[in-house]
């Protein structure tokens, strides 16, 4: 569902609309009189289908949208958030873990939430990835945030703190476990055999040798030592400024970031309507378009579904990888 004063209900019924004979097939966990009031103010001929099970969905998917009922505590306009529907967004996520739990769905795709929002509502995490860990029994600190498009994938080492709290909290452990997971995860659930990593710098200039701060020669390059000497090809630290540009990028399959923004500003220049974001490290299969709930776009049928798309194709894409890789390990 995602916040549903956000752009998450007309990005599902749009990414419906574009279908083809290979989309992914999809059930929303929803509010259907809600799809149905956007569908109308849209002026889109989307049928909404209520079903018992995502089993059933897969019947009807080619001739009406199905919607696994979630009712909303309060009807809500589009661009108007009201945190009292905050534990029946976080409810439709936790069904979700549960289905693919129980291998009834391949995965789950979730539209954005308004951590503010929620949080009024009385929500106590900091985000999505926090939330799917607890639900899932994951040890704190393995649920990591891969950030993906066709030109880079990134994972930065801590996410939704103050950059002065980033800098505090990173340690060599968190880089290792992070890197760990992400090499890990780039096998299991994206093929690919022998994973390179490059490791973001904290400093500019990864600290010049100490003249920047001495936390890339005493934090980041014994983290790089420690990777390698787990068998992975980590490279590092490197300078984040040139670290992005199309021939570097090619030297890698994924860069592993010290801080939030040093990963996710090169991703959302490159692909900011295709990004997509993968929780790594879960036992269940877990990805969202790469943007938030722009209420100022809610309602307007403007917003672009290319994100969402993406996140559907991936989490099918992984599925089916870690399924294969299962099979032969």
């Amino acid at each position: 569902m995602g916040e549903p004063a956000g752009i998450g209900g007309e990005i599902a019924l749009e990414a419906w609309r574009r279908r083809t004979s290979t989309s992914p097939r999809f059930v929303m966990i929803d509010d259907p009189e809600r799809l149905e009031r956007l569908a109308g103010r849209l002026g889109w001929a989307v049928p909404i289908r209520e079903v018992g099970t995502p089993g059933e969905a897969v019947g009807v998917f080619e001739s009406a949208l199905p919607v696994l009922a979630q009712p909303l505590a309060v009807a809500v306009e589009p661009g108007r958030p009201d945190p009292a529907n905050a534990p029946v967004v976080a409810g439709a996520i936790e069904r979700a873990v549960r289905l693919a739990q129980q291998g009834a769905v391949a995965g789950l795709v979730t539209n954005p939430i308004h951590k503010a929002v929620m949080q009024q509502g009385g929500f106590a995490f900091p985000g999505h990835t926090e939330y799917l860990a607890a639900l899932t029994g994951t040890p704190a600190g393995r649920e990591v945030m891969l950030l993906a498009c066709a030109e880079l994938r990134v994972v930065p080492v801590t996410i939704h703190v103050a950059l002065r709290d980033a800098i505090a909290g990173l340690t060599s452990a968190a880089i290792v476990t992070a890197g760990t997971v992400a090499a890990d995860a780039l096998r299991r659930d994206f093929g690919i055999a022998a994973p390179r990593l490059a490791v973001a710098g904290l400093n500019p200039h990864a600290g010049e040798d100490g003249a920047m701060g001495r936390e890339d020669i005493e934090i980041v390059a014994p983290a790089v030592a420690a990777l390698r000497a787990r068998g992975i090809d980590a490279v590092g630290p490197l300078p984040s400024d040139t670290m992005f540009h199309a021939a570097a990028r090619a030297s890698y399959d994924l860069a592993l970031c010290m801080y939030h923004d040093q990963a996710l500003i090169p991703l959302k220049t490159l692909g900011f309507d295709r990004g997509v974001n993968v929780t790594l490290g879960l036992p269940v299969v877990r990805t969202s378009p790469d943007h938030g709930t722009a209420f100022a776009l809610a309602g307007s049928g403007r917003a672009d579904p290319g994100s969402l798309l993406a996140a559907l194709d991936t989490a099918a894409a992984i599925a089916a990888a870690r399924a294969a890789f299962d099979r032969t390990h």
